[in-house]
């Protein structure tokens, strides 16, 4: 069972472009390239969000 064995190299995180929710008491953040709007609100708690660049692991 060759599937059972998990991955041998450790995933590549890369610098990347990303919307940060503004409200402190929230954790939502998205990919900057998986967003729809230019200047998007939280998934989450509706609130406004800013971008930041942050090691993320790189999409396949």
């Amino acid at each position: 069972m060759a599937f059972s064995r998990g991955r041998k190299e450790p995933l590549r995180k890369v610098d990347t472009k990303v919307w940060v929710c503004t409200n402190d008491e929230c954790n939502g953040w998205m990919r900057d390239s998986l967003s729809f709007a230019d200047k998007p609100k939280c998934p989450l708690c509706h609130s406004s969000m800013e971008q930041e660049i942050r090691k993320v692991t790189e999409l396949e």
